[in-house]
């Protein structure tokens, strides 16, 4: 028997499922750089730099402790067509590997394996706190799906943030009302930033492979300072916990122009590609809750993004894939506007959150929903193009996070498969919650006309054109009350510069 054990390069956990129990004598770890991996969307060279330069560090390690490795770098072949050469230059009988983080790869190994008859065992991820039987276990008696309910369950299974009595400290299950604060109109004053780690060999020579060969690819690399080894996540994590977290709580909201990171915590990366484990990110929050007294609603807001969003997203990808892919509930068709991957936009709230997501490859959950979510949204853009965008631009992003997070909060792409509404906003709110209205050409209080910011013009349009659906869904009533105060002649002025935008969305 010859055993082949796939890593993928969002499987950098030396106790991985794929790697327990490995036995030198007959089994041999392979890993494959695909450049297919960084083309298939047109990926942010950052993001494919702190891959490549993972995966890297992380075979270091297997080589470190003696584990067989065949380590492809830089193939010009898809992953499949790699890990089929090896597996018949090898003579594999078997081949090892833990469910992918992707469907297309899930189904590509499943059926190369059945075409080269090997015995395949593709093992539950037992990163996550819930596997994705329990999860469909979980959904079987729900009328609805909901992230409130799913949390709860999960605190208490896992005894999260609750007393002697099996009830929650604090006597309530979320205190997200505290956690939605603007920063002052002073701005946020100093903030303790994330920390950086300098670049060693390993990631220099990715970097200069990366402006190499992908040369066209949108972002920058001048600013790469991501952890991309275990030893670096746990530093990054420590960092947090100690400097930024207790003042994450009221203020993971809030958005100011050239803050690219804010309070948040800038462990997405490190999670998503194994480096930190999501027991051990909760057990140092609540072990300096316990120690330093911090405010619970801080602790709360960050441990429901973990325990709570990050595993239900992941339960309802592998529930609802491969239709999520398609999903197009408002049939929506038109082309994501170019300064998507430029940042040349008037509007300053795109421009800065575009232009620091090319910088950095990284913006905050609010302004990946409320910004760049909330427009594609408004302007009635294709959900599959969108999807590519926020699979390609952040260098955290992996199928099974994004894309429901994209399809299901930020366009309701799937008619409310887990949400009681669609995140739409005007530019008030985007004024309310940062300073990107100051000196902007475009007034988020004008409704139309050359003054008028884009977004409140097709944010009025939306509820004209759903203004039926949102008047029967309580938690959108309240919208369509507003607009039944805004005259008949001024919604057909909004109507009217609203075509006006979405027949040129280049030229805002």
């Amino acid at each position: 028997m010859k055993r082949l054990i796939l890593v993928l390069g969002d499987q950098l956990d030396i106790n991985s499922a794929a790697l327990r129990h490995i036995d030198a004598s007959t089994d041999e770890v392979i890993m494959i750089e695909s450049q297919n991996e960084s083309n298939y969307v047109w990926s942010h060279k950052a993001k494919i730099t702190i891959f490549l330069s993972a995966m890297r560090h992380f075979a270091q390690d297997l080589i470190a402790q003696k584990i067989p490795l065949t380590y492809i770098k830089e193939s010009h072949l898809t992953i499949q067509d790699a890990l089929r050469q090896q597996l018949l230059e090898k003579s594999a009988t078997h081949l090892v590997c833990t469910e992918p983080g992707e469907w297309r790869l899930k189904q590509a190994i499943e059926d190369l394996a059945c075409e080269l008859n090997l015995h395949l065992e593709m093992r539950e991820d037992d990163h996550f706190y819930c596997s994705n039987a329990e999860f469909r276990d979980w959904v079987a008696d729900k009328k609805e799906l909901r992230l409130e309910y799913f949390y709860r369950y999960m605190r208490k299974k896992h005894h999260v943030l609750m007393d002697a009595d099996s009830q929650p400290i604090g006597g309530q299950w979320n205190f997200d009302d505290q956690n939605r604060k603007p920063y002052s109109k002073k701005g946020p004053g100093l903030i303790n930033e994330p920390l950086a780690f300098a670049v060693d060999e390993i990631t220099k020579e990715v970097l200069a492979f990366v402006a190499r060969q992908y040369p066209a690819h949108p972002g920058s690399l001048d600013h790469f300072v991501w952890p991309v080894t275990r030893d670096q996540a746990l530093a990054a994590l420590d960092h947090f916990v100690n400097e930024r977290l207790p003042s994450f709580g009221m203020y993971q909201d809030a958005m100011w122009k050239e803050t690219p990171f804010g309070w948040h915590s800038i462990l997405s990366t490190s999670l998503n590609l194994k480096l930190l484990n999501p027991r051990e990110v909760i057990g140092s929050v609540l072990n300096a809750y316990q120690k330093n007294g911090l405010d619970l609603a801080t602790v709360e807001g960050f441990i429901r993004q973990i325990i709570g969003w990050r595993e239900f997203v992941r339960g309802i990808y592998y529930l609802d894939m491969p239709q999520m892919a398609q999903a197009n509930f408002y049939a929506h068709q038109r082309a994501l506007p170019n300064w998507y991957w430029t940042g040349d936009t008037q509007m300053h709230c795109m421009k800065d959150t575009i232009g620091q997501t090319l910088k950095h490859g990284y913006a905050h959950h609010i302004q990946r929903l409320m910004i760049t979510g909330n427009f594609a949204l408004l302007a009635e853009v294709l959900p599959q193009q969108v999807s590519d965008w926020y699979l390609a631009i952040y260098v955290d992003a992996i199928e099974w996070v994004e894309l429901p997070n994209v399809v299901g909060m930020a366009l309701f792409a799937n008619g409310g498969r887990f949400t009681s509404k669609p995140y739409i906003a005007s530019g008030a709110y985007v004024k309310r919650m940062s300073n990107y209205c100051d000196q902007c050409p475009y007034k988020p209080e004008v409704r139309y006309g050359e003054q008028a910011c884009p977004i409140t013009t097709l944010y009025w349009n939306f509820l004209i054109k759903h203004r039926d659906a949102f008047n029967q869904n309580p938690r959108t009533r309240l919208m369509t009350a507003n607009l039944s105060k805004i005259s008949d002649e001024d919604q057909a002025s909004i109507q009217d510069h609203a075509k006006a935008i979405l027949a040129d969305l280049n030229a805002i």
